[in-house]
């Protein structure tokens, strides 16, 4: 039996890897559970699997006097002797902190906190060789190259190339663009995920943190990394090898395998949770070239990620900053994109080598995205 600590759980992945962990309980036991601040859903999850920590970040009345309240609870529930693998589920930069500290305290960390490697790549790994951990990709990108390459040596990969769904406005034209409401860019077509993630898939600032973040996993340089939009979201992800072979992973458009597959790696378990994949019922795949000039947020982010430094840090910042304001109503959707190029503009070239510093520049660049709003 090994202990799993899901930071997240009232979110869409954190509900997901319930439900696996649900039917995998002769393997894993929820040893904690933290929670932004739903605290009526985490008071059912805590009923259901009786975990030894729970946690819940802001405390809105709803809660027990065993629970633990406040940011700390992350790490504390990421540093647990009775935590083998810590599943990071935390929407944005806020999961940096348990991922390091899980990562120093020898754990496996099953990433689904993307915003991690995108702020503080170095930092993560610097922890992981220090104190042991590793980190093992839930996105379902990262968790598809990973099930091509391995066993196989990283000088046989020639590149890797990332599939995206293109979003609910893969077809819009540019002046609809203009005029995109905060429903129509959460009714995405094939995934189910927070509001958050579900605006990123909108912009394609998603697939730039996902970029970045193959970068780091995969020690690849930024032109072996490449993106196109496959609309069905069945392929998540090819592998092209020195020899021209390509290995692509195929599953319906669920987060339950990748989320397995993060607690088992590299074993594979038996589960009926996924449908049975039926190539006839998925047909046609198709895919796309990405179109850049619609959606700049994609070159904003991978720019950021070559040139290093802050710059990945102040792309995620002014990008979680700029998302929170259209899903207020109070800036356009491709303000979003604006917001992150004025930022990296005027950040970008900050320097960057510690926590303290990224942390620096992450708020430096939230409080710029909201002036240039006046908000």
């Amino acid at each position: 039996m090994r202990g799993i600590a899901l930071l997240g759980s009232t979110g869409s992945i954190g509900t997901t890897a319930l439900r696996v962990l649900d039917r995998q309980r002769d393997r894993f036991r929820v040893a904690a559970l933290t929670a932004f601040a739903n605290g009526r859903l985490l008071e059912e999850q805590v009923s259901r699997f009786d975990p030894s920590f729970v946690g819940l970040v802001q405390n809105g009345g709803v809660g027990h006097a065993r629970w633990r309240t406040g940011v700390r609870c992350l790490v504390e529930a990421a540093t647990r002797d009775d935590v083998d693998i810590v599943l990071n589920a935390v929407v944005g930069a806020a999961g940096l902190d348990a991922t390091l500290a899980a990562l120093e305290a020898g754990k496996r960390v099953a990433l689904a906190n993307k915003e991690t490697l995108v702020m503080a790549g170095d930092l993560a790994y610097a922890a992981a060789k220090r104190g042991g951990g590793e980190i093992v990709p839930v996105d379902s990108e990262h968790s598809a190259i990973l099930q091509c390459i391995v066993g196989r040596r990283r000088d046989q990969v020639r590149r890797v190339i990332l599939t995206a769904s293109g979003g609910p406005f893969r077809d819009w034209p540019a002046d609809r663009l203009a005029r995109a409401t905060v429903a129509d860019a959460l009714h995405h077509p094939t995934w189910q995920m927070g509001r958050k993630i579900t605006v990123d898939s909108a912009t394609l600032a998603n697939k730039a943190l996902e970029v970045i973040e193959a970068h780091y996993l995969f020690d690849l340089p930024y032109d072996r990394i490449d993106v196109v939009v496959h609309p069905q979201s069945v392929i998540h992800s090819f592998v092209e090898f020195v020899d021209g072979s390509v290995l692509a992973q195929m599953s319906a458009p669920t987060m339950e395998l990748p989320v397995l597959y993060a607690l088992t790696h590299p074993e594979r378990v038996s589960d009926d949770g996924v449908r049975p994949f039926d190539p006839v019922a998925c047909s046609p795949l198709t895919f796309e070239p990405v179109r850049y000039e619609q959606f700049p947020a994609l070159r904003l982010g991978t720019q950021a990620g070559r040139s290093g430094g802050a710059a990945p840090a102040v792309f995620n910042a002014a990008n979680e900053q700029a998302v929170a304001l259209f899903l207020e109503g109070r800036i356009t959707f491709n303000d979003i994109a604006s917001a992150i190029d004025s930022a990296l503009d005027a950040l970008g070239d900050t320097a960057s080598g510690s926590r303290e510093a990224l942390l620096a520049v992450d708020a430096e660049a939230r409080r710029h995205v909201r002036r240039l709003f006046s908000c």
